[in-house]
């Protein structure tokens, strides 16, 4: 569990890259995309590029999960959850969560 931690961080960090004009950072400070308790990103407000940049994020993330899962014999399911959990934790006030299927400011 202890190796877990650090490689979701590193791949959380490996998501904030520049896509198509439209950074992770910048949809995620105009509220166009939020953390889910799942582990990846979905549209708080529906926006082409925004969607975008989800799909590219999200595939990555997903990918990032089966490597730790595999690696560490534990379900994705697991990972995802983790991740989800340290995502919305250190998503800064003013970004948008879904937690429960609720979409919340933190």
């Amino acid at each position: 569990m202890k190796k877990i931690i650090p490689l979701i961080l590193f791949g959380l960090l490996l998501t904030c890259y520049p896509a198509m004009g439209l950074d992770l950072s910048s949809a995620k400070t105009q509220g166009l995309l939020g953390e889910t308790d799942s582990g990846y990103l979905e549209l708080v407000v529906a926006g082409g590029e925004a969607q975008d940049l989800m799909k590219t994020v999200n595939a990555k993330r997903k990918a990032l999960y089966q490597q730790i899962s595999q690696r560490n014999n534990t379900a994705l399911g697991a990972v995802e959850q983790l991740a989800g959990k340290k995502a919305i934790d250190k998503t800064p006030a003013g970004q948008f969560i879904k937690v429960n299927g609720i979409w919340k400011k933190k």
